[in-house]
Formats: structure tokens, sequence, C-alpha cells
């Protein structure tokens, strides 16, 4: 992407561009540098002050009302639950109450996704190419 933005940079300056009034006459061009520079600048510098006060200013308006609760560290809050890519995992240690057997299962459920790829799924043409199921008929 950035190799991209250096060729459009490239011909940008070789070339000029272009505007909507077709008008190509140098006369009517403004530099790069000193007008598009110091308004792209002057948008940051306004986007960073507003960033800043919001942040600074109403931070904790933005805060989840359950943050200001004094922590009990006896007991772990309902609201706490993992992230979706962990869900899986924290479904079957919570169904199962042995520890030993919930570890045993997770390891399981994750060794299914190893062994999938070495299961032979039927191709075209069903049982007939498979040797297991010729040996049995």
């Amino acid at each position: 992407m950035a190799a991209l933005v250096v060729i459009h940079f490239f011909f940008l300056h070789q070339d000029g561009s272009s505007n909507p009034l077709g008008v190509s006459s140098s006369t009517y061009k403004l530099s790069f540098h000193s007008f598009f520079s110091v308004k792209d600048l002057v948008g940051y510098l306004v986007y960073l002050f507003r960033f800043i006060i919001v942040a600074l200013v109403w931070g904790y308006s933005l805060m989840d009302a359950e943050n200001f609760i004094p922590a009990n560290p006896l007991v772990t809050p309902i609201h706490i639950q993992p992230e979706w890519y962990f869900l899986f995992a924290y479904a079957i240690l919570r169904s199962i109450p042995n520890k030993l057997g919930g570890v045993v299962g997770l390891v399981a459920s994750i060794a299914c996704l190893f062994v999938l790829p070495l299961v032979r799924l039927p191709r075209a043409g069903g049982q007939v190419y498979s040797p297991l199921s010729r040996l049995f008929f």
C-alpha cells in the first residue's frame, strides 16, 4: 500500500491533478505544499484537540457503570464472560464438573480439528472406491 502511495505521488507530481472544470492552465493550479499540507495539518490538529478534550474531561462518562462498584474478591461477577473465540472452551469447562474431565474434554475438542483432515470423506462414486467398503462387501 505504501508503494502504491509513493507511485501515486510520483505521477501526481509529474503530471499534476485534474479538476472537474477541465481548466488545464498552470495559472489556476494550486501548489500542493502550501495549500493542502496546511489544510490537512489544521484538520488533524482540530481532531486531536477534540479527542484530547473528550478523553481528559469527559472520560468517565464513556465508562460502564459497573466499573465503579467495589470489587468482591470472593465472587466472580455475573457479567464477566470470555470473548467469543473462547466461548467453546468456556462452555466445555463449565459443563463438565470434574476439572480433569473438563481439561480432557477441551483437549479432545481441539484434537478433533487435527484429526478431521485425516478422515476420508466419500468422493464421487460413493462407497465403490473405498477399500474398507469393498472388503466388507
